[in-house]
């Protein structure tokens, strides 16, 4: 069981870093959240979870905190809840607001995971009934308009890169990172972690709608 490491990040993908420790380079998947505080070059300490996998190799999975951590970990208790499928829950909603969607029975919040429908939200809420609650709910303002702002172009090429590598084409990767900018005017000077969290949840609730 690894449960943390540290050492020096040698490479920030758009899904994984990697990290070098004792020698070794590990590859270690992560949420956008969590990648966009590592920097190359840097040491850093990360939470880990090692998945282990019939005849495939095991997975490596890092948290820049304890909370995120323990949403992944009690995801994947859950049968059908893969550590992909947890993975993209932190990667669309803080731990917070994971707490709060269960302590409130929210199923419209974890259908805007991409990859989860509302049966599978119910089951996800069916499980963790009374587990992960938080005090107060978590809540966000956000400021809309109908104009969408100009991003930095290799922000919007990182994030349209990390949509096409999950399942979307390169057109509806494009519309759906306008979509965000018109909704979201404020993301137009954020980071690439930032923008495709946001975008993500923007598809998952589109996809939900549809299921």
């Amino acid at each position: 069981m690894i449960s943390s490491i540290r050492g020096e990040v040698l490479k920030v993908a758009l899904d994984h870093a990697v990290v070098e420790v004792s020698g070794f380079g590990l590859h270690v998947n992560a949420t956008a959240q969590t990648l966009g505080q590592l920097r190359t070059g840097q040491s850093v300490r990360l939470q880990t979870s090692y998945v282990p996998r019939q005849d495939e190799a095991p997975l490596l999975f890092g948290f820049a905190d304890e909370s995120e951590r323990e949403i992944f970990s009690t995801l994947l208790s859950i049968s059908g809840v893969g550590p992909r499928l947890a993975l993209a829950v932190l990667s669309v909603h803080t731990p917070d607001e994971v707490r709060a969607a269960i302590r409130d029975s929210d199923t419209v919040a974890f259908t805007k995971v991409p990859g989860i429908g509302k049966k599978t939200a119910q089951r996800i809420l069916l499980e963790l009934a009374g587990k992960l609650v938080i005090d107060e709910p978590a809540t966000t303002t956000a400021t809309k308009t109908a104009a969408a702002p100009t991003a930095a172009e290799s922000t919007l090429a990182e994030v349209r890169s990390a949509l096409t590598s999950l399942g979307w084409t390169e057109k509806d990767a494009e519309a759906a990172v306008q979509a965000t900018l018109s909704a979201e005017p404020e993301l137009a000077d954020a980071d690439t972690a930032v923008l495709l969290r946001s975008t993500l949840r923007g598809l998952g609730s589109r996809t939900g709608a549809r299921a």
